[in-house]
């Protein structure tokens, strides 16, 4: 058989297809339409705020910030300087030098971690300090609350002396009094205001204690996301699932304090329903050691970001990918790995996320050439195409952008209309931005047909969606809608196509 030459048409057209296919990344064969498993084996509360019901003294979980007022002097407690010297009270106004994290011990005793992340302690004077970066019995404390004001607390410490405030320059631990007497005449007497709460895996965990813990986790596991729903979604137009993991996952059944084992079992499970019903995973490790981020999806136990910071977390993370890869390799529904969840800028700093991404790819590719590598965009001030110089000279990369209409007040006097023109101008704009033939391919990996907008009705939310399915659908590697349940409706895959506001 002759060859055929280069002017023959059918020889024109494979040629300029084999050109095309060797300088774009995008696999044409294949697009994901996922949804994640938000809430399921990393914990967010807000997605099932009833796992926290029975936690004794709910109110004092890890990470809640408490904002101090003394009735006698009637001003705030504050670190001085942020933290690394003394206690005072005489702010008349409180933010972050007046708030005091809260890290439980227990259900009546806690560390208070301050701005600059010293703890409260106190001297050998009893003057109360905030110097020491580690906690012992002096930086140990009792927070009493009134019987009939709950908002009123004493502070005991480890010395069984309460924490008095004697002028606005001097707060010590020495008093002895006040008991059952909560007038504003007391020194040791406080109004309390909550500033902030958590409720992530960490809270639930040390919350209940080792031993309920276990029991309220493996309920969870085992009940919140069982094999009808991936039948469900195999049948409603969706071809795959993101499945969000902590780092302890890693060190299943015996997981570090206060995390309790069951969720690497729970992970199996997973790949097994998704074999079963032809379903492709995205394993996303949505917590990494020291929290990437300081919010409570990433397990942060006081809102702190330490990922970035020290090398030896990295070195964790990249363990947590191996082992994952490796469990996971010979699974025909392993997809891809994405190695890192929403790091955030600048606490997350470009050198430190781009040599985490290197080492995280190589880990992968020891186990498996197949499955493609995911980076996630850092959050925060950055640039879109930041990780581009590496992704670029990898095999099968792929970067993750989250869109939400939402988290800003950009949103917040938002119509339906403007709504659904953001996405269509803005977001489509952005999505393009980063989609490149040459480039790693793209993923929508977090979307919601949920915004600021109140009284939309049903046709609004239908076409939100639309609107988006259509944008984000562009992207080269799919998208995945965040979550399949959630008690708040719109953010329930599930809810919504069960009413008829999504239709795939």
């Amino acid at each position: 058989m002759a060859m055929l030459s280069l002017q023959h048409p059918l020889t024109l057209i494979l040629f300029s297809l084999l050109i095309s296919l060797s300088h774009s990344r995008v696999d044409p064969r294949f697009k994901i339409k996922a949804v994640n498993l938000g809430g399921w084996l990393v914990t967010e509360g807000w997605i099932k705020p009833s796992l926290f019901d029975s936690i004794p003294n709910k109110d004092f979980l890890d990470g809640t910030g408490l904002q101090l007022k003394s009735v006698t002097a009637g001003k705030y407690l504050c670190a001085e300087l942020g933290g690394g010297s003394i206690i005072v009270a005489n702010r008349t106004a409180a933010s972050g030098w007046e708030t005091f994290k809260l890290w439980r011990i227990n259900e009546t005793s806690f560390n208070l971690r301050v701005f600059n992340k010293q703890f409260v302690g106190f001297d050998p004077t009893s003057k109360v300090v905030a110097i020491s970066n580690i906690t012992g019995t002096a930086e140990t404390f009792e927070i009493v609350r009134g019987s009939d004001d709950p908002t009123r607390v004493r502070i005991r410490a480890s010395n069984g002396m309460f924490v008095q405030v004697k002028t606005e320059e001097v707060v010590t631990a020495d008093y002895a009094g006040g008991e059952g007497k909560w007038g504003n005449d007391d020194p040791s007497v406080f109004e309390m205001t909550i500033s902030g709460r958590m409720q992530g895996e960490f809270q639930l965990t040390n919350g209940y204690g080792p031993k309920l813990a276990t029991q309220v986790m493996k309920e969870h596991w085992s009940t919140f996301i069982v094999e009808n729903d991936f039948k469900f979604i195999s049948e409603n137009g969706i071809n795959a699932v993101r499945i969000p993991v902590g780092w302890w996952i890693a060190s299943d059944p015996t997981p570090p304090n206060p995390y309790v084992g069951g969720s690497l079992q729970a992970l199996d499970n997973a790949f097994s329903w998704a074999e079963k019903y032809k379903l492709k995973v995205v394993i996303d490790l949505h917590a990494a050691p020291g929290s990437q981020n300081g919010f409570e999806h990433s397990s942060s136990r006081d809102g702190s970001q330490e990922w970035g910071l020290m090398d030896e977390n990295i070195l964790k993370t990249v363990h947590v990918i191996d082992f994952l890869t490796a469990r996971y390799a010979k699974s025909s529904s392993l997809y891809a790995v994405e190695l890192i969840n929403e790091p955030l800028s600048p606490g997350a700093s470009l050198e430190s996320v781009m040599k985490y991404y290197k080492a995280g790819y190589d880990a992968v590719r020891k186990h498996t050439t197949m499955a493609y590598v995911v980076m996630s965009n850092r959050l925060g001030p950055s640039e879109p195409r930041e990780l581009f110089p590496l992704a670029n000279g990898l095999a099968k990369t792929v970067i993750d952008v989250h869109y939400y209409n939402l988290f800003s007040d950009v949103f917040d006097t938002m119509t339906v209309q403007q709504n659904i023109d953001f996405v269509h101008t803005n977001r489509s704009a952005q999505l393009n931005y980063v989609t490149t033939s040459n480039g790693p391919l793209t993923f929508v990996g977090e979307w919601v047909a949920e915004w600021q907008v109140s009284g939309a009705t049903k046709e609004d939310f239908r076409r939100f969606g639309e609107a988006q399915l259509e944008v984000y659908g562009r992207a080269s590697f799919g998208w995945a809608y965040w979550t399949l349940k959630n008690v708040n409706n719109h953010w329930s895959l599930e809810w919504m196509i069960n009413n008829g506001y999504i239709n795939l």
